[in-house]
């Protein structure tokens, strides 16, 4: 957390660089060689937009909500707000409530921010596409990446409550479409953010929301396909 991503936008808007991508190389969750690389995306190739979801063990009104970026179905960009510790810290969601912690964006290869949570900290991981448009998912990129270069100049504090990983994505959302995440305690209880999703018409599926969150389970293939160079693409075939 010590490296901070950036998104460089081409002059003429058709390519993106985002500098410091995540990639770290597990042995356990607290074991890991820390590996960031810089890609350059052709923008026309962005066609996705998908919601993952990763309940607390035990706690399940509580989760963590990430962003992926597709393109061409062939690449993926995740993209997960968290707190960004110093050294020595650890996560205490009462102090996470008084400016104890600052926000990062974390851009990361998906391989990382599933593969870690599903293999190493024992996590559930629920992936949902999303009904959004390629001109929606470009315009959600759009603002999702001015704010990572924001977040490089202007530090804010994370909240629990107000600022916090779910708070963002429904920021975001808003920031395209005025009220379409309007106060719901599922965003306060993020456990339940993809019922409010389904609710709310945001996922692409034409099935119960009971049918639509097994489907969208990737845990076990996460584990499966786990060293596999293929992984983004693996995890989809279900």
């Amino acid at each position: 957390q010590a490296v901070l991503p950036a998104a460089e936008f081409s002059s003429d808007g058709t390519s993106v660089t985002i500098r410091n991508i995540r990639d770290c190389d597990y042995r356990t969750s607290d074991d890991y060689d820390v590996r960031h690389y810089d890609r350059t995306y052709d923008l026309a190739k962005l066609k996705t937009v998908e919601f993952v979801r990763v309940p607390f063990p035990g706690m399940p009104e509580l989760a963590h909500t990430m962003l992926s970026f597709g393109f061409d179905d062939r690449d993926y960009l995740g993209v997960s707000v968290e707190i960004r510790k110093e050294k020595g810290e650890t996560y205490n969601p009462v102090l996470a409530s008084f400016n104890r912690y600052e926000i990062m964006y974390v851009l990361a290869d998906e391989r990382d921010l599933i593969g870690v949570r599903a293999n190493y900290r024992l996590n559930d991981v629920y992936l949902y596409p999303t009904r959004a448009t390629p001109e929606q998912v470009r315009k959600l990129f759009d603002d999702v990446m001015v704010r990572v270069n924001q977040l490089r100049t202007e530090p804010e504090f994370y909240n629990t409550l107000t600022n916090n990983c779910t708070t963002n994505i429904a920021r975001h959302i808003n920031n395209l479409a005025p009220n379409r995440v309007r106060y719901d305690y599922r965003v306060l209880l993020p456990g339940y953010s993809d019922r409010l999703a389904y609710d709310l018409g945001l996922l692409k599926t034409e099935v119960s929301f009971d049918e639509t969150r097994r489907a969208a389970r990737v845990t076990d293939l996460a584990y499966r396909y786990r060293e596999s160079p293929e992984f983004s693409q693996a995890i989809r075939h279900r």
